[in-house]
């Protein structure tokens, strides 16, 4: 996945989904960063996951439909 942000203080962005995402992250187009912790969304705006920081790089967390998400750079 590629996130996009206009600066580095933006707390939303766009999402380019690459080859091989797991679940329904392929469609992933929209993100969003507030005290909750990261929230990924589709192209019609429905989260597909939330995630919180687990580290350096690394976020962790549940996908909508209950599994197991991490992402890490």
């Amino acid at each position: 996945m590629n996130f996009g942000a206009g600066s580095p203080d933006t707390t939303e962005g766009t999402i380019a989904p690459g080859a091989g995402c797991p679940f329904n992250f392929f469609t992933s187009r929209k993100w969003n960063y507030t005290e909750a912790g990261l929230m990924l969304r589709d192209h019609t705006g429905q989260a597909l996951g939330q995630l919180t920081p687990a580290g350096p790089n690394r976020f962790e967390g549940k996908a909508s439909a209950g599994q197991d998400v991490a992402l890490s750079r």
